[in-house]
């Protein structure tokens, strides 16, 4: 066989093993699928004592199915085929007469999370790595080969649901804690730990009382329970996949060949073909990070600020330590807080939890440049300000230091003029919450060092965001496109239209906020500064220069659009949406790509695309604001 290996072993123990060949992570395509079968034929022959699953590869269990395999479906049939084929291959594994383990260590998702279902036991490796989910619904699909039956039956309908439902992944204490694995131990005893579990005849933790009425009498309860609960996040008509998982569990026992028609539905909608789309997009995204071997251990943040604090933070979050400077530590302290928030929120675990607060270090001397890989600065968007801030930093930094800048509307050529290597400054453009987004801009002015550039995409993957390459210009991408779309928006509040309604129109057509709101939580003084400079400096629509005057400036002041008090949004009904207002406001964000990309601000379509998806939650089902355009053909 290509891609397994099936070993015995003395004592009648039989490990298969999965290593696809000519891949770095393992993925069920067709081939790898038929010789899955052999195996259980093979078996079916010669039944061993028990069988064990497991991985040849250090980067993971099973990813999933083959995704470009999904891509090239071309008819109903053969989508049929693809669920039927998963299907009755772990219906086979599932009532095998030996006992049956899979030993998870790595990412264990989708189609592999179905096969580690389909076995009497899961033991789950103690690793970083180790991430369980079924997260088909990201790509617009649904678990088809038997992780709807299996996953309810083994956690309750409940949890189950809520990772179905919102493709969220489990490491292996929580797996533990819920059920899906049956242990959790540490790699240095796993062989030995999935020997004797194998062997141990263990029942199955049983489900408690309620979650089997959920699963069973009461099951048109919980069905309906998670269609509010969907339908809070998402349309039918732009998502339709996870009221198909909720269908299809409810009614069928989720088994989707029970209702072809499902299957069809769901293949062939455009949403599935967009969020595949948008997968590849950010696959793209994440190969930039890969052109370089540059890894940074140490990383200093000048400014504590919201937006500095918050990226030092992430970065101690993800495993460096961080020097975080600052005029004195009164000015650092609140940063301090909310990163302790953000490592609680994250890690829950107490020792984990302080030590990523012992990697986040107060410097309010900048001790910490002489041994930083990378060097953010974050300070006020002040030209001066960072001038002389630049000039003190170059002759401090190491040899082969990132320098960083975070600036949001200040040219890159312009703040480089007092550094003796120019070509070594770089952008790197992190959006509001940090914690939240996923994009962070790279960017590059003219003569900038390929070197740099590309070192600074391999530190922002490192930290586990999304680079995307940019040319230095006013706003980059992301905010460039924004302030029109919402200038467009503010003009319909002059014009009468609630603000209420206005967001809702963009809400209804698939943005996570509305363009109001989003105005009000950046700060509608800087929403005012931003429009003047990437609007080219048109008048600013009444409603906005009212606020300002009265220095009602959204979330930060407590009112603005909307009132803040409580800390959320207070908002009145909304109105009647009118006809084309959605259309009519995302309109002149797709003439701003347009343009930015005829301007080279981007280097192609594909990558303005994923640039507002994941930097301004550009809808997703649509694949792009460029795709979206050309769909509708105007």
């Amino acid at each position: 066989m290509k891609h397994w290996q099936l070993i015995r072993e003395e004592d009648g123990i039989a490990i298969a093993v999965f290593d696809k060949a000519g891949e770095s992570t393992n993925s069920l395509s067709a081939e790898a699928m038929a010789e899955f079968g052999l195996i259980l034929d093979e078996l079916d022959r010669q039944p061993p004592t028990g069988l064990i699953f497991r991985s040849g590869k250090e980067a993971g269990f099973i990813a999933g199915a083959d995704i470009e395999e999904f891509s090239q479906l071309d008819s109903a049939e053969r989508g049929r085929a693809l669920v039927a084929r998963g299907w009755e291959l772990f219906k086979r594994l599932a009532v095998v007469s030996y006992p049956t383990l899979a030993l998870v260590r790595g990412h264990c998702l989708g189609g592999g999370l179905e096969l580690a279902l389909a076995c009497r036991y899961l033991l789950a490796v103690d690793e970083s790595g180790t991430k369980m989910g079924l997260p088909e619904v990201m790509l617009g699909i649904f678990p088809g080969w038997g992780g709807m039956l299996r996953l309810p039956r083994r956690i309750g309908p409940a949890a189950a649901l809520d990772l179905m439902l919102s493709g969220r992944t489990v490491d292996a204490k929580r797996a533990k804690r819920i059920g899906l694995a049956d242990d959790c131990v540490a790699p240095r005893v796993m062989e030995m730990a999935a020997r004797q579990l194998l062997l141990s005849g263990q029942p199955r933790r049983s489900l408690p009382f309620m979650q089997r009425l959920l699963g069973g009498p009461l099951k048109s309860v919980a069905a309906n329970g998670a269609r509010k609960q969907v339908a809070k996040k998402a349309r039918p008509e732009h998502y339709p996949a996870p009221y198909a998982i909720i269908d299809l569990w409810a009614k069928h026992d989720g088994n989707a060949l029970a209702a072809p028609e499902i299957i069809d539905r769901i293949i062939s909608s455009p949403t599935a073909r967009n969020l595949l789309r948008v997968y590849h997009l950010q696959e793209r995204l994440k190969g930039f990070g890969k052109a370089s071997d540059f890894k940074a251990g140490r990383v200093h943040v000048i400014g504590a600020g919201v937006m500095g604090g918050d990226i030092a933070a992430w970065c101690a979050l993800r495993g460096m330590t961080v020097t975080l400077q600052d005029q004195g530590l009164k000015r650092i302290a609140p940063a301090l807080q909310r990163a302790h928030a953000l490592f609680v929120k994250r890690l829950r675990e107490p020792l984990l939890v302080r030590a990523a607060f012992d990697r986040l270090i107060p410097d309010p001397d900048g001790a910490g440049v002489a041994h930083a890989d990378v060097v953010i600065e974050a300070i006020v968007e002040d030209l001066e300000a960072k001038h002389r801030l630049f000039k003190s930093l170059e002759p401090r930094m190491k040899a082969g230091a990132v320098l960083a800048t975070n600036t949001s509307s200040l040219k890159l050529e312009e703040l480089r003029t007092v550094l003796a290597r120019p070509e070594r400054l770089i952008g790197i453009h992190f959006f509001n919450p940090v914690a939240m987004m996923p994009l962070v801009e790279v960017v590059a002015a003219d003569g900038a060092e390929p070197a740099v550039v590309q070192a600074a995409c391999a530190f922002v993957r490192q930290i586990d965001k999304l680079p995307l390459p940019v040319r230095s210009a006013p706003g980059f991408l992301v905010n460039a496109v924004l302030a029109p779309y919402m200038l467009a928006a503010m003009r319909a509040v002059d014009e009468g239209i609630a603000p209420e309604t206005v967001d809702q129109a963009m809400l209804a057509f698939g943005m996570p906020m509305g363009p109001i709101e989003l105005a009000d939580t950046v700060g509608l003084d800087i929403a005012m500064a931003a429009g003047r400079q990437l609007t080219d400096s048109a008048e600013a629509p009444r409603c906005l220069s009212e606020r300002v005057g009265k220095s009602q400036l959204g979330k930060k002041s407590g009112q603005g659009f909307y009132d803040w008090s409580s800390g959320r949004a207070a908002k009145g009904a909304a109105g009647s949406v009118p006809a084309g207002l959605a259309e009519r406001l995302v309109a002149p964000l797709i003439d701003r790509v347009e343009k930015l990309l005829a301007d080279g601000v981007v280097a192609d379509g594909e990558l303005a695309d994923a640039g507002v998806i994941f930097g301004a939650g550009f809808a997703p089902f649509s694949g792009g604001p460029l795709n979206y355009r050309k769909g509708l053909n105007f």
